[in-house]
This record gives C-alpha cells, structure tokens and sequence, in this order.
C-alpha cells in the first residue's frame, strides 16, 4: 500500500473515530496518516538518489 493510501485511510479511520467517539481508533489513524506521510517523502527521496545516479552513469559513459 503506498503512502498516499495510507494518509487516505488514516484520515477515514479519524473522521470514523470522532464520529463514533472510539478515541483508539481516531489515534490509530492519526498514526496510519503520519506513516503515509513519512512513506511519501521516502519515496521521493529515493526517486531523487536513482535519478542523481542515472546522471552519473550517463556522464561517465558519455566520456569513454
């Protein structure tokens, strides 16, 4: 599940939460959403750091 998901399903989980008043489970997604968040940054990061290595690979082949 990816972390878009994840921060969709924790806010569901909160507003079903303070509908129901299940303190628990608006907590629960408070957490759901803040791992999706975290999921999304470390995707993008990744995303950057394979992007920065395919222009070092292009450059040193460029020069042989």
């Amino acid at each position: 599940m990816g972390g878009s998901t994840k921060k969709a399903k924790g806010r569901l989980k909160q507003a079903a939460g303070a509908i129901t008043g299940d303190r628990n489970l608006k907590r629960e997604g408070k957490r759901d959403e803040r791992v999706g968040n975290l999921e999304n940054k470390t995707e993008g990061a990744a995303d950057a750091v394979h992007d920065k290595v395919d222009e070092v690979i292009e450059k040193v082949s460029n020069k042989k």
